[in-house]
């Protein structure tokens, strides 16, 4: 692959880059099989996935007729990197075996020992398939992680719906944590010309997944001046969740966990900020009993703030929030979840849903329209990245435990085929125009963290 960063990096035509040959092996970050165990009797947050993670070569896959093999420049690790590499809620192995049991052989190479894992990326395509008509080789693209078939009528009004929707990276193999992965056509969009390969290869997964839960029809559909809480409003979805509520105008309630945070969140333009650890909420009494008493202190807090409780709950820590969540939105609003990191088997008191008229929506990912028109928004400097991190591929183990214990901010990207960081950019006069200082907030707070904690 080294050839191909070369060319890439050089400037080189489509041509050039046909007449490289594709090579038997490539480098990818990848869990094994066999060692699904190594974590038994250990309890989340001892499991490391600097154990489990390797970055090593593996044969490169057979193309199909609707996919491209994309040279990685950068990646980046979301949360379903850490389940994935702690084998946690289950081993994703039993996703592969189960799309390796399809009737198409064209599935069946997803069924291997070893699974590559990753669901962005940022990159050129060096090889498509016969059938492919949209793209071409020579193309810089970023990968949304939407998989689907699109022969299969049940995903037709929206993808989402399909009953063969899988997320790339984590429900397939041949993931966006290595110098190569293999796409189908209808997974990729134009790369922001303004951005850097790992600034671009950042946005895609949470991006969009922050455009359905708020600006779709199929999410929240946000109003001008509706108040919108944000837990983990500096997170991977968080940092977008707050600039598409800014942008269409509505008030963001973040919740953070430090006042670092809280500055961050202050420069993005978020003025209502509750520092959660400052003010020691305790939801759960024990493990088995939450407390009220919290909740309507927390509601309390929220209402000093914006003046009403919440039309909108953006929700995805789960369990140790529910409870809270569906207590403090208003009559008649929205609890709009699309995780549940802190835990999946969550307890409410149904009275304060049913008896003020509330609703639980819930959301994954996005189609690929939502993911489309989220995509344009950062092509058109709109939205920008929430880069607060950059390693390079050898490190991923490093990377995704620092997401898995939530000692970051943002997103955390990886360099994979790229030599260095800040590469790719190729329209610097529309990168002024956005702003540096915008484009690059949660790096730059991100590095004066990491700096107050030496």
């Amino acid at each position: 692959m080294n050839s191909f960063r070369q060319a890439i990096e050089t400037g080189a035509s489509p041509d050039e880059l046909r007449s490289i040959p594709i090579p038997e092996v490539y480098r990818a970050a990848f869990v094994n099989k066999d060692e699904v165990t190594v974590f038994e009797g250990l309890p989340t947050s001892e499991k490391d996935p600097r154990n489990s993670l390797h970055v090593e070569e593996v044969p490169v896959p057979e193309m199909a007729p609707d996919e491209v093999l994309v040279a990685v420049m950068a990646s980046s690790i979301n949360y379903n990197t850490v389940w994935t590499s702690i084998f946690e809620p289950v081993p994703t192995f039993a996703f592969l075996e189960r799309l390796g049991r399809s009737s198409s052989s064209w599935n069946r190479r997803h069924d291997l020992p070893y699974h590559v894992l990753g669901s962005d990326g940022s990159g050129v395509i060096i090889r498509v398939g016969s059938a492919v008509r949209n793209w071409k080789i020579g193309d810089k693209v970023v990968i949304h992680c939407n998989y689907v078939d699109d022969q299969d009528p049940t995903g037709h009004d929206d993808s989402m719906l399909s009953y063969d929707q899988k997320i790339w990276g984590f429900e397939s193999n041949f993931g966006g944590l290595a110098d190569l992965t293999l796409v189908k056509a209808n997974q990729l969009m134009p790369k922001p010309t303004h951005l850097s390969w790992e600034e671009s290869a950042c946005n895609a997964l949470c991006n969009s997944t922050s455009y359905r839960m708020l600006v779709s029809k199929n999410g929240a559909a946000i109003k001008q001046g509706q108040r919108v809480l944000i837990w983990g409003a500096t997170g991977g979805i968080g940092g977008y969740a707050v600039q598409y509520v800014l942008n269409g105008g509505a008030v963001p309630v973040g919740v953070v966990s430090s006042e670092a945070k809280v500055e961050l969140l202050h420069e993005l333009g978020c003025e209502a900020v509750i520092n959660r650890n400052e003010k020691n909420y305790r939801f759960w009494k024990d493990e088995h009993n939450q407390d009220e008493s919290e909740w309507r202190r927390f509601g309390k807090d929220v209402r000093a703030l914006v003046g009403e409780d919440p039309d909108i709950v953006f929700e995805h820590p789960g369990r140790q929030t529910f409870g809270a969540s569906v207590f403090v939105a208003k009559r008649g609003g929205v609890i709009m979840t699309c995780a549940a990191t802190t835990g999946y088997m969550i307890e409410y008191d149904n009275r304060h849903l049913w008896m003020k008229l509330k609703t639980i929506k819930s959301s994954h990912f996005a189609n690929y329209r939502e993911a489309w028109d989220a995509n344009k928004l950062v092509c058109e400097g709109k939205i920008q990245p929430i880069l607060s991190a950059t390693y390079m591929l050898e490190n991923v183990g490093e990377a995704t435990n620092l997401v898995h214990k939530n000692r970051h901010e943002g997103k955390v990207g990886i360099l994979c085929l790229a030599s260095g960081p800040n590469m790719g950019i190729d329209n610097p006069e529309f990168r002024e125009k956005v702003g540096e200082d915008k484009i690059t907030l949660f790096s730059r707070h991100g590095a004066k963290a990491d700096s107050t904690s030496k």
